[in-house]
């Protein structure tokens, strides 16, 4: 059966859309093609994995829409010049030596790799690798050199004055005056010459350019990796040679991407579906900048939560700017268990709107017992230093529950305390109570100390409303306030009675009582 008649599902979510518009491009019967690209001058970041992460997501998505076969390629431009020395390597003068060269051709820095191009490589596919992403890996300079990209770079030749006529526009009286969209490698020094070119002989397959240092005259194949393109042109050329169907791309690049696709069509290719992504914004709203390091990096964030907690904030809402620091890891966190927890008891079009189904993982995550933010407050209470201190009542609240047979939990309660002490703990800010609140606090104490150990949360938390509303707290948001600043040290905490059942009834008492010998605030 033709494989457009299949049932869809019918799901808001974001990927869908997307896989809807690709399943009208690709014929059945056609593998579609998922690119995203990579600029090894540096190493893989933030913006890297939401990438990856947020084209698998539409590449899963339209597999369960058709069923058609599709293929995602992670593309190195690693033919680029290497423009500046990076901050963050050992032996710079090494690259100092090589600036200008092809990364594929820079010596490697570390002094593990044939070159830092296939160092950057190597880490690129390590770190996809470690996320469990589903990828070919692509070389730029393989692309060149083997001849892959010989027909699309003699179309480029031949469309030569057509893509100066159409970027030409686009630049600066200065660039505008020089613009080629191919670059020569020198022959003697290995640098990719942004030069003018004199003569694009399309018969020859060759272009004549003049070397500025010495004014020698050079003419140099098109083909085989003797030049590189400008990359508006080398994109453009890349999307028609590869046949590259969807490609995703921030907002920052709009311009580029129109330019491109304008390229890629006067080459006579189709330009691939996109989807803009809107950037990352630091703690007070500005862009994130790499050099300017004011951003939060994977390994940042994986210090304090799982993967999948990442990936959530990924998902949501991908064409609007979002904050990226640690305060929004513990709602991403509980965010993907709610998630996880849900999945398995949807029917499919419930499941293909549910991040978790795009995420993975949600079998491991699933049931957990415990949100991020209770071991949060768990942890703060107690001051904790290491996990250990949390099983105790982790183990009252939910018998025979261990390390082993809750790994997931476990590397919550981890990621937890390390989270506590960096970021809760600082900031904690105890104060005392003052007359209505301490004599609120009194009777919530005796009637805890009333109350079962086993007392199920719900009635305990219909106990901490009861007092309350009896202290004379008409706004009980003012209550829980109280609750959280003079018992946690914080301005936000837990549903009292969830957090009391676990903690234990004695322990808070005691905590209660503690905190009612601070000196009290004047009325």
């Amino acid at each position: 059966m033709d494989d457009t008649r299949r049932e869809r599902p019918s799901a808001p979510a974001w990927p869908f859309e997307e896989a809807r518009k690709l399943a009208e491009r690709v014929a059945p019967g056609g593998t579609a093609l998922f690119e995203t690209g990579y600029g090894p001058s540096g190493l893989p970041h933030i913006g890297t994995f939401g990438e990856v992460a947020r084209t698998s997501w539409v590449r899963r998505a339209y597999t369960a829409l058709t069923g058609r076969p599709s293929r995602l390629i992670a593309f190195s431009d690693d033919m680029d010049g290497l423009r500046k020395v990076p901050d963050n390597v050992p032996n710079p003068a090494l690259l100092q030596a090589s600036l200008g060269r092809p990364l594929s051709d820079v010596p490697d820095p570390f002094g593990t790799h044939a070159s830092f191009g296939a160092h950057n490589n190597a880490r690129l596919r390590a770190f996809l690798d470690e996320f469990g992403f589903e990828y070919t890996f692509v070389s730029a300079t393989e692309q060149y050199r083997s001849g892959a990209f010989d027909a699309a770079l003699l179309r480029v030749l031949a469309c030569h004055d057509a893509i100066v006529a159409a970027v030409r526009p686009t630049l600066g009286p200065e660039r505008r005056a020089t613009y080629s969209p191919i670059l020569p490698i020198h022959p003697r020094t290995g640098i990719v010459m942004q030069v003018p070119i004199e003569q694009a002989d399309v018969d020859a397959g060759t272009v004549r350019w003049r070397d500025p240092a010495d004014g020698s005259t050079h003419e140099t194949p098109v083909t085989g990796g003797f030049c590189k393109l400008q990359w508006k042109a080398d994109w453009a050329m890349r999307w028609m040679a590869l046949g590259v169907d969807y490609e995703m791309s921030g907002k920052d690049l709009i311009d580029s991407v129109t330019l491109s696709g304008r390229i890629c069509r006067i080459l006579g290719g189709t330009p691939p579906i996109g989807f803009t992504y809107e950037l990352f914004l630091d703690e007070q709203g500005q862009k994130i900048s790499k050099s300017k390091g004011n951003g939060l990096t994977v390994e940042a964030w994986l210090r304090y939560a799982p993967a999948e907690s990442l990936a959530q904030f990924m998902f949501n809402a991908p064409q609007r700017a979002k904050r990226l620091f640690f305060d929004v890891i513990p709602r991403a966190v509980d965010e993907y268990l709610a998630n996880a927890g849900k999945l398995a008891g949807q029917d499919e079009a419930a499941r293909h709107a549910n991040p978790a189904w795009f995420i993975g993982g949600a079998e491991r995550a699933a049931g957990t017992p415990l949100s991020f933010a209770m071991l949060l407050n768990l942890a703060s209470v107690v001051n904790a230093e290491t996990p250990d201190i949390l099983w105790g009542f982790i183990r009252r609240y939910k018998p025979g529950t261990t390390a082993e047979n809750a790994p997931y939990l476990a590397s919550l309660a981890a990621h937890a305390v390390a989270y506590y002490q960096d970021f809760v703990r600082p900031k904690k800010l105890f104060r005392a109570p003052d007359a209505r609140e301490a004599a609120g606090l009194a009777d919530l104490a005796a009637r805890l100390e009333g109350l079962a150990p086993e007392t199920p949360a719900e009635e305990i938390q219909s106990v901490v409303f009861a007092v309350g509303k009896e202290a004379g707290f008409s706004e009980l948001r003012a209550w829980f306030q109280c609750l959280y600043q003079v018992l946690l040290g914080q301005d936000e905490g837990p549903r009292f009675g969830h957090f009391v059942a676990i903690f234990g009834t004695a322990e808070t008492v005691a905590l209660i009582r503690g905190a009612l010998t601070r000196e009290a605030e004047p009325a």
